[in-house]
């Protein structure tokens, strides 16, 4: 049985054998493995991104958690005076029907002045930006075109006018908001009265009569929130200002501020919206759905966001992949080193290493220091191989030196956003160069004849 097993393995044997020494002896072959390994490290590292894509995705998870606690990204809309109406329809029956709908009227002059004091808060390794802003409304209603609407005298029910602030997270309210309406202080109730404007907020019952067609109004709101703050622009002519100690932010939404100074000390902003900038009237008869489309504002941005930064550095992993494997391979073919597929595996899978401890490492400390640790690791891991697979000090250093040049080129790459494209060309462009100086002395044709050769 022995014997027959062994005649069984024999041929295989031969096969295998005869298989190493073709790989041996031919460049054609083993630059085609080398590229087909290239492509095959692909897989592990779209595996990578899979990851970046969960831990960014349990960091919203985190955001979230904390939102609904705290309160989420606030954008304040309003006030708005509404005042009901009575219309008056015959059925068929020639019956008259009556039914109430609203007129939604903005402010003619509306001010907010906000200070937004930012904080950080931690859920496990996750870092939150939380805020608490104090906000000043100022500004006036003007009755004076309600007759444009011809509604008789009589059908306008003044007495169930109200006033409605809309606050997108209710969570956050901190103080209990009284409105200034001429000379009184009017307390406020939870939720809204009509839905056809503002969604979500409270609502003040002020007193309206048809003598008097302009009412001036003051509002204060502590609010807390997460990462974003806007403002709806529902004066004629809103001013907003906005200012804060947060040194790192981003300017959302359909307006930008004409006005901003922002430093390492923090930032001040102030727009300023006509009427004719948004797609809305002043009275609104009925619902306008597209209102919260026009808000504006401010997110406060962590300044470094180390999943952006690692997404960015995988993108480049198959140019580390290639240009490594590259150059093992010319030095096979210029120092007639001969090495195993299985030796690339092993250095492909370092080079991949890298993008894992990058991850890890950056979500406990900065990205720059987290770059440094990953890949002085990877670049020590696979010099000290190199020696040890080459039995060379030069070979060592020179894959050092290639190693380095990589990662540091990536770095800077990395730090200059806006020319990455512009730098990547003139890199590649430079590494080609590098190639095709080193290769023009080999006779490819002369490499392809000892193949033949060796094989007969």
């Amino acid at each position: 049985m022995l014997t027959s097993l062994i005649l069984f393995i024999l041929p295989y044997e031969r096969l295998y054998v005869m298989s190493e020494s073709r790989l041996k002896n031919s460049v054609l072959l083993r630059m085609f493995l080398v590229g087909a390994l290239s492509l095959l490290l692909l897989i592990p590292t779209f595996m990578v991104e899979l990851l970046i894509v969960e831990r960014q995705q349990r960091h919203v998870e985190a955001i979230d958690e904390v939102s609904r606690s705290w309160g989420g990204s606030q954008t304040l809309t309003g006030p708005v005076l509404t005042i009901p109406y009575t219309i008056h329809n015959e059925n068929r029956e020639g019956t008259i029907v009556t039914s109430k709908q609203y007129l939604h009227i903005l402010p003619k002059e509306l001010s907010v002045n906000s200070t937004i004091t930012p904080s950080i808060r931690y859920r496990g390794i996750y870092e939150i930006v939380l805020y608490n802003t104090q906000s000043k409304l100022t500004g006036e209603f003007s009755l004076a075109n309600l007759g444009d609407f011809k509604i008789p005298e009589k059908d306008l029910l003044l007495e169930e006018a109200f006033v409605t602030m809309g606050i997108s997270d209710l969570t956050g309210i901190k103080n209990s908001p009284t409105l200034g309406w001429e000379s009184s202080e009017l307390q406020p109730t939870p939720g809204v009265r009509s839905t056809d404007v503002i969604s979500s907020g409270i609502t003040f019952s002020p007193e309206i009569s048809a003598s008097n067609q302009l009412y001036k109004f003051s509002l204060q709101i502590h609010l807390n929130g997460t990462s974003g703050f806007q403002v709806v622009p529902t004066g004629k002519e809103t001013t907003v200002k906005m200012s804060s100690s947060w040194g790192a932010p981003s300017f959302i939404g359909s307006y930008l501020p004409e006005t901003r100074e922002v430093s390492e000390k923090g930032f001040e902003a102030v727009w300023n919206v006509l009427d004719l900038n948004r797609n809305f009237p002043q009275i609104i008869a009925g619902s306008a759905t597209t209102i919260s489309g026009n808000s504006f504002g401010v997110k406060l941005m962590i300044p470094v966001d180390e999943y952006q930064k690692t997404e960015r550095t995988v993108k480049y992993a198959i140019m580390f992949i290639a240009l490594t494997f590259l150059a093992y391979f010319l030095i096979e073919v210029i120092g007639k080193t001969i090495l195993h597929p299985i030796q690339y595996v092993l250095v492909g899978l370092a080079l991949v290493l890298f993008y894992i401890l990058l991850l890890s490492i950056s979500e406990h400390s900065s990205f720059n220091m987290a770059y440094f640790i990953s890949g002085g690791s990877i670049i020590m891991l696979i010099s000290a191989y190199t020696k040890r697979i080459t039995r060379s000090v030069k070979i060592m250093g020179l894959m050092f030196s290639v190693l380095l040049t990589l990662y540091g080129f990536l770095y800077v790459v990395l730090q200059l956003e806006d020319y990455a494209l512009l730098l990547g060309s003139i890199g590649l462009l430079l590494v080609l160069g590098v190639v095709m100086y080193l290769t023009r002395k080999i006779d490819w044709f002369s490499l392809r004849s000892s193949e033949s050769s060796g094989t007969k």
